[in-house]
């Protein structure tokens, strides 16, 4: 079922490591060879971590070429295991976001795809500090597994079309290697880092093709739109170089996205979004980045027809049926998704009034982010406990019109000293004018 790198011996002069981090340093191209042996001194700890550090921060400074980014996508792939999902015959495709604060599209998504006739083979690994990771909202289900086999993650694709799993160890092993050393040295928004990584990954699992969603804005550590951009085509770039299909759209993170955030509260809206409910940002979100999945899978041909595949899934009660069956296969309670009324409440929940009348202007995602985790929604360490009823619903968006007092949103605690440290980050994170500005639009490109 899987397969390691069987790479032929050529004659390589190793070269010594500082010369790969001055070569880097002054601008120069790294052969593949090279690259190679990078990967492989890595994961043997051949390389000191001061100089692996040094050649992150030379990396990041001066950048890599896209036939660099693309030998080094592949060396990380094939650093470990290699899924292989040939002997299913749908398309395989997989989704992928660079983590947004109340984006629960992939709940959504991986089902709605499964409806459509694609199969989605889905391995979540970690996010940035604040966001609430899709595994995390699945853990609200109770007995949902998140780590399975690589086995059981093939079976079940073959068996059902789709599968939400934790990153397999496996799996493009130097890739792990190289992010904790970009926490540590600063270099996590280095374009071809992030590309080499997401797609080693991605590929390593068994897709076919990726659609990616890359976000911009306070919500995001993407935080300037032309780097956005840049990492769209970035990543479209190398996929196509790898002969999968790849498209990505750019899509803004300067306020939450649905109504809520939280675990159980945003799993609550995702089941609302699967009969074809919810807030209209995560429909147009879904819509969009559907039609995306089940053209590239070649299962709807024209943009309408696209469209009309999505729609009728998502109204017709299938992609909530597909949703149903995933949480069962993976040992989680499915009659949670037919009575939502299930899961905790929170003891006690309270507005965020808003200090004067006005339109609201801008809202920081990250600060609700950062409140909701206070709260006990998200973990500040590893061992830490989730608090599935926290978080807050029925944010107001950008453009809304408040009376003072009105509420910006609702805040769901257990916990009244978490929600003073919480307030002040729901507090700073709205600022209201006295003109209605224009909000922005969602999706800002599309890159293929």
């Amino acid at each position: 079922m899987t397969s390691k790198r069987n790479i032929p011996t050529r004659r390589f002069i190793k070269p010594t490591f500082n010369f790969l981090i001055e070569k880097k340093r002054d601008g120069g191209e790294f052969t593949q060879e090279e690259i190679r042996y990078i990967i492989d001194s890595t994961l043997d700890g051949e390389m000191p971590q001061h100089q692996l550090a040094a050649l992150a921060m030379a990396i990041y400074f001066s950048g890599m070429s896209a036939q660099e980014t693309a030998d080094l996508t592949e060396e990380m792939m094939l650093s470990g295991e290699v899924i292989d999902l040939s002997h299913i015959a749908k398309p395989k495709i997989d989704k992928y976001s660079t983590g947004g604060v109340g984006d629960k599209t992939s709940l959504v998504l991986v089902p709605l795809a499964m409806a459509s006739g694609v199969v989605v083979p889905m391995m979540c690994g970690v996010e940035h500090d604040y966001i609430i990771n899709t595994l995390e909202k699945l853990s609200a289900i109770p007995g949902f597994k998140s780590h399975v086999s690589n086995e059981h993650f093939s079976s079940q694709l073959a068996r059902i079309g789709g599968a939400i799993v934790a990153q397999s160890e496996d799996l493009a092993p130097a890739d792990a290697k190289f992010y904790e050393l970009r926490k540590e040295t600063g270099t996590i928004p280095s374009l071809p880092l992030i590309t080499g990584s997401v797609l080693s990954r991605k590929l390593a699992e068994g897709s076919e093709g990726l659609v990616i969603d890359v976000k911009w804005g306070n919500g995001s550590f993407i935080k300037d739109l032309e780097q956005a951009k840049q990492l769209a085509r970035s990543m479209t770039r190398v996929g196509r170089s790898m002969k999968r299909r790849c498209v990505a759209l750019v899509t803004d993170m300067n306020q939450p996205l649905g109504d809520t955030v939280g675990t159980s509260l945003e799993v609550k809206e995702a089941i609302q979004l699967l009969k074809g409910e919810g807030p209209e940002d995560m429909k147009e979100l879904v819509l969009k980045l559907g039609m995306e999945i089940v053209r590239l899978a070649g299962v709807a041909g024209s943009t309408l027809s696209a469209k009309q595949t999505v729609q009728r899934h998502l109204t017709d009660g299938s992609a909530l049926e597909k949703f149903k069956d995933l949480v069962k296969a993976q040992g989680g309670d499915a009659t949670f998704i037919d009575h939502p009324e299930k899961f905790p409440a929170a003891r006690h929940i309270r507005k965020l009034p808003a200090p004067k009348r006005g339109y609201v202007h801008t809202i920081n995602a990250a600060m609700i982010a950062r409140g909701v985790h206070l709260l006990g929604a998200g973990k500040e360490n590893p061992h830490d406990k989730i608090d599935h009823s926290v978080g807050v619903s029925e944010i107001k968006k950008v453009g809304t019109q408040v009376k003072q007092g009105e509420p910006l949103m609702m805040i769901h605690y257990n916990d009244e000293a978490k929600l003073e440290q919480a307030l002040e980050y729901f507090k700073n994170a709205y600022r209201l004018a006295p003109k209605r500005p224009t909000p922005p639009p969602l999706v800002v490109e599309r890159v293929a």
